[in-house]
């Protein structure tokens, strides 16, 4: 089940609540009945490494002219 983050409105504390996708927000905290609003948080994702940007983007020009010439690839005469 998803965790949504929720704002108290008087404290301004933070609570963290599972529901489902498709339940109703909260509008008041279920134990204290201090009025509640959802905060919009960022995804859980972290990208760690050289990440699959560095392979999928075209190459530099200078790169690309370095193997349009066949540096190192020819054949010896």
């Amino acid at each position: 089940m998803p965790v949504y983050v929720y704002k108290g409105l008087e404290t301004g504390s933070y609570y963290e609540f599972e529901q489902g996708f498709h339940d109703e927000p909260l509008k008041a905290h279920p134990e204290t009945g201090e009025p509640l609003k959802r905060v919009i948080t960022p995804p859980a994702i972290i990208f760690k490494g050289l990440g699959w940007h560095v392979k999928d983007y075209a190459k530099s020009s200078s790169a690309k002219e370095g193997s349009d010439k066949g540096e190192g690839k020819g054949k010896e005469e």
